[in-house]
C-alpha cells in the first residue's frame, strides 16, 4: 500500500472525512421545475466585483461552496432576493477573502451578512473571514452565521 492509501484525505480533517449517506425515499414530485432564485453571476467570492450594483443596501448570503448541495431548499431559504457570494476557507486563500470583503462591505452599505456554514471545523474559517472584515472596514454591520449539517440539517443560527 502507498503512504498516500494510509492517510486520510483532507491530511485527517474531520470535515474531509469520507461518508457515504443512503439518499431518502422519492416522494411525487410536481411536473414544474422550481424556478432558480439566482438573480446575479458571477457568485464565487473570487471572482465578484466589489461595487457591483446587486450588493448596494443588501444582506449578503455568505455561502460555504457545500451548503447548496446538503441543504435541499437553499434557494427558497437563503438565496432569495439576497446577492450571493460563495467560497471555500479550507481550499482557498483566507487573507484574500477578508480583503474582497473588505471592500464589499466598505463600497456596499450593506444591511448585514449571513455567513452559512457546514457543521465542519474548517468551514468556521469563512465566518472569521466576514468577522476580520467588518473590523477592517470599520463598519458596525450585523452578521449572523448558520450552520447546517453535512446531512442538510440546519443546526440553527446566530447573531454576532
Amino acid at each position: 500500500m502507498s503512504d498516500f492509501q494510509n492517510k486520510p484525505p483532507g491530511g485527517g480533517c474531520p470535515g474531509s472525512a469520507m461518508r457515504q449517506f443512503q439518499a431518502p425515499a422519492q416522494t411525487e414530485q410536481s411536473t414544474e421545475n422550481t424556478p432558480s432564485q439566482l438573480a446575479q453571476w458571477p457568485v464565487q467570492l473570487m471572482l465578484v466585483p466589489p461595487n457591483a450594483p446587486y450588493f448596494q443596501n443588501a444582506e449578503l448570503a455568505l455561502t460555504a461552496d457545500c451548503i447548496p448541495f446538503a441543504y435541499a431548499d437553499y434557494h427558497r431559504d437563503y438565496l432569495k432576493g439576497r446577492p450571493i457570494a460563495v467560497a471555500c476557507p479550507k481550499l482557498d486563500n483566507l487573507e484574500f477573502y477578508i480583503e474582497k470583503l473588505t471592500e464589499i462591505i466598505k463600497l456596499n452599505n450593506l444591511k448585514g451578512i449571513e455567513v452559512l456554514v457546514m457543521e465542519v471545523p474548517c468551514c468556521s474559517g469563512l465566518f472569521q473571514a466576514a468577522q476580520m472584515a467588518r473590523t477592517k472596514a470599520g463598519v458596525d454591520l450585523p452578521i449572523k452565521v448558520t450552520t447546517i449539517g453535512v446531512r442538510g440539517e440546519n443546526f440553527g443560527t446566530k447573531i454576532i
